[in-house]
């Protein structure tokens, strides 16, 4: 099938038709059918999130928990044959268990801060300032000294 003016034409070269071998997609038939990796892409995402978020509690803990639950699932799921994603369940689940660990650390830190003297002593600060931010300043700036900020 030329055209007049096709190069093929003007230099005596026959145009060639693609064979089956040639066909886009030839000997590929895609992944096997009935594979769920829902659960592997799900505790990679929420592990991830847990661990940049760690510092919050929403983020640290939810998320690290809900990684850690969809990288079980996901990896069982992988075991048996119905996934083929079962180290990306593995890496979210652990991203998901680090991500907890901190957020427990940081939650623990913050508890013995505030039942610490220095702690103790700024809550009755806060509380006495009634509100004026000078005094909630004044207050912090104390923490501050008390904690060795300063």
């Amino acid at each position: 099938m030329s055209v007049p003016g096709d190069p093929q034409q003007r230099y005596g070269q026959k145009p060639v038709e693609p064979g089956p071998e040639y066909r886009p997609g030839a000997g590929y038939d895609g992944p096997p059918a009935g594979l769920r990796n829902g659960f592997g892409v799900a505790a990679l995402v929420l592990g991830v999130l847990a661990l940049l978020l760690s510092w919050t509690i929403i983020g640290g803990v939810v998320f690290g928990i809900l990684a850690l639950i969809f990288g079980v699932l996901g990896r069982g799921r992988a075991s048996r044959g119905e996934a083929t994603n079962g180290g990306l369940s593995v890496a979210g689940a652990v991203l998901g268990v680090i991500g907890l660990l901190i957020a427990i650390g940081l939650i623990a830190l913050g508890v013995s801060l505030i039942n610490s003297p220095a702690g103790q002593s700024f809550q009755q600060c806060l509380e006495r300032a009634g509100g004026d931010s000078t005094m909630m300043q004044h207050c912090a700036d104390e923490l501050s000294r008390q904690a060795g900020g300063g």
